[in-house]
């Protein structure tokens, strides 16, 4: 098999003189900084104030502008970026204010500023790594402009002819373009998602096909990806719970119209049986407001799915004893004639509780007809074309936690004791902890999802234990209380404990025995999403003396009365890491027309003695194997 890999790596380089000049090539690689990492997490669907943070790169795009031209202060810093992060909206803009000379000279004073900060932005990159993220139709006349951009007085005609020739063109607006998102391409290497792209926002769909076209990027699960990701796998109860909660955030739309989901026979049954209920109005986002008729549909289509939620979940806990989640069987505890029910001894009054399908003698069956109705709804969500390709590259690109250059990235929890001793799941005679649990998870999802038409096996029951059991790295509670917060108005039913996780990783001992548990150096730092930071209240997402940051500050407008703020991201460079909390996103064309930017306050997580070269990361451990093989087929090339 060695021999065959290395004749297989001589075709690829079929010369000595190939191979020598591959390994040099690399070794050079090896010795440039690091690119930098990009860290964000919980979006939630909101695409807009996500899609910003991507363009300004958490404000590194504004700070490589100042550095570019720091020297120059006649350069427009804020109109400029506005140009990198917005080129068609700022084009259009000044086109429709400018006349044609305008234009042009709008056109030959900013060409150059964009060449300089490519040539910038692109310093600790090989020139190849530059040459690919160039868009293919300009590859050659940019090249050529980014050589000449700092031409001498001989050469400044021909760099003048070309611009000349462009804008006669009339490719000057594609040319710009083209260069403001190569800048933002260069300026952050690598995207890693901490989890949670889906509910509560419009627009997580917008998010996914983002995301499918970013060069470079990774992705955590979150708690709400693998209730997606389930409903795609075949869990009817994840698609009861995927139905429940679009409707309790008006966002039925993102099903129906974006990924062609049928919900007609839901809306039949739905307005069938049920009647508006105060517990099932519709959490409305800011300004954002229902027509009557919609508040009301809405709301009965949430009491019908989570009544067929709970039936469901009741199954899943009766075949499943191993999940340990006999409590949560809650129709079973329920006095239907009294409207009561008996949770820890303790018996409370069902308020606005109303199942008219359920049969109190068999609490938990289906009727014929909602048999009929969830298999539909599943069929149609698991035939979504759209859908179903944002899944596979959910999954591809996705996993419950990664290591990745000396760093622990997961979303939720590793589940812990209170005595700091890790929390193990008993399945099948076998005790999975730790890193073995969060691996044992990641192959449950992968076997489920390969296997859509089982609905009721040990895997896909395993990705709805992901969202709600005690033991989930991903939900990190003892309990999810979705039945007492609709029904009991006794709010000390509606807590969910926290596992010691949450406490834990304050100190800086557990933080140091996690890293070591997943084989990394205690240098490293863990990243988590996940939780809102409840910053107006002085909670601090750095913990445990730096070891651990959280970056979840609330990219959903739901939390940030809580919050205070609209959400942390991390940047990771070669010179260490730095926190940005973000202020709240007001639009797209309010940053165009007025050049607002997202207001980003850094602090220094970590700074590091000497710059990190690209030979001590993930990426440079591959190339210093690949160099190793290229070594041993340069010194054995002839009798290979």
């Amino acid at each position: 098999m060695e021999k065959k890999y290395y004749q297989l790596l001589k075709e690829k380089f079929p010369t000595k003189e190939q191979v020598l000049t591959e390994l040099i090539n690399l070794e050079a690689i090896v010795q440039l900084p690091k690119g930098t990492e990009h860290f964000v997490s919980d979006i939630h669907g909101e695409f807009d104030a996500f899609d910003h943070v991507l363009r300004n790169g958490s404000g590194s795009v504004k700070e490589k502008v100042k550095e570019c031209f720091h020297d120059q202060p006649r350069v427009p810093i804020t109109d400029l970026c506005t140009l990198i992060y917005y080129p068609e909206e700022k084009l259009a803009l000044e086109k429709s204010t400018l006349n044609w000379d305008e234009l042009v000279l709008y056109y030959k004073k900013n060409i150059p500023y964009l060449l300089q900060l490519t040539n910038y932005a692109g310093r600790k990159y090989t020139r190849s790594k530059v040459r690919k993220a160039l868009p293919p139709q300009f590859a050659y006349i940019l090249e050529e402009l980014l050589t000449e951009v700092d031409t001498k007085e001989d050469k400044i005609d021909y760099f003048s002819t070309i611009i000349n020739r462009i804008i006669e063109l009339n490719q000057a607006p594609a040319l710009i373009t083209a260069l403001c998102k190569t800048i933002q391409r260069l300026v952050v290497d690598h995207l890693h998602v901490v989890g949670d792209i889906y509910d509560r926002g419009p627009k997580p769909d917008y998010i996914m096909e983002r995301l499918c076209n970013l060069p470079s990027v990774d992705i955590q699960w979150g708690n709400h990806d693998i209730v997606w990701l389930a409903a795609v796998a075949g869990s009817p109860i994840a698609a009861m719970n995927l139905l429940r909660i679009s409707s309790r955030y008006g966002n039925l739309d993102i099903l129906e119209d974006r990924y062609g989901i049928n919900l007609r026979p839901l809306i039949t049954y739905a307005q069938k049986y049920y009647e508006p209920r105060l517990a099932f109005n519709v959490k409305a986002e800011d300004n954002q407001t229902f027509p009557q008729s919609e508040q009301i549909l809405l709301n009965q289509i949430q009491q019908a799915t989570a009544i067929l939620q709970f039936k469901l979940e009741g199954q899943l806990i009766q075949r499943r004893p191993e999940f340990l989640m006999d409590q949560r069987n809650v129709l079973t505890f329920i006095d239907y004639e009294a409207q009561t029910i008996t949770l820890n001894a303790i018996t409370y009054p069902l308020v606005d509780f109303h199942a008219p399908t359920i049969d109190p003698n068999s609490p938990l069956t289906l009727t014929k007809e909602e048999e009929i109705l969830v298999t539909r709804l599943l069929t149609s969500i698991q035939t979504s074309e759209k859908l179903k390709r944002h899944m596979d590259f959910l999954l591809e690109a996705g996993g419950m936690y990664l290591c990745y250059n000396g760093n622990l990235l997961f979303h939720g929890c590793i589940p812990l004791h209170e005595n700091g001793d890790l929390k193990s799941l008993r399945i099948n005679g076998h005790n999975y902890a730790g890193k073995a649990l969060l691996d044992f998870y990641e192959e449950q999802v992968q076997k489920s999802y390969l296997s859509p038409s089982c609905h009721d096996d040990l895997a896909t029951d395993m990705l709805w234990y992901l969202w709600t059991g005690a033991c989930s790295s991903l939900f990190g509670k003892e309990a999810m209380t979705t039945f007492e917060r609709y029904y009991i108005t006794d709010k000390k039913t509606h807590i969910e404990k926290k596992n010691a996780y949450y406490r834990l990783r304050n100190e800086e001992t557990i933080c140091q025995d996690l890293l070591a548990e997943f084989g990394l150096p205690s240098h490293g730092h863990i990243i988590n999403g996940h939780t809102p930071v409840k910053e107006k209240k002085g909670e601090d997402p750095i913990k445990a003396n730096s070891k651990l940051i959280v970056i979840d500050g609330g990219y959903a407008k739901s939390y940030q009365n809580t919050t205070g703020i609209a959400g942390y991201t991390l940047l990771s460079n070669s010179y260490g890491m730095q926190l940005a909390a973000h202020q709240p996103f007001t639009s797209v064309a309010d940053a165009v027309k007025n050049g607002t930017d997202i207001i980003s306050v850094k602090r220094l997580v970590a700074e590091v003695a000497c710059r990190t070269k690209v030979k001590t990361t993930n990426n440079g451990a591959k190339i210093c194997q690949e160099m190793a093989d290229l070594s041993y087929l340069y010194q054995n090339f002839d009798k290979i």
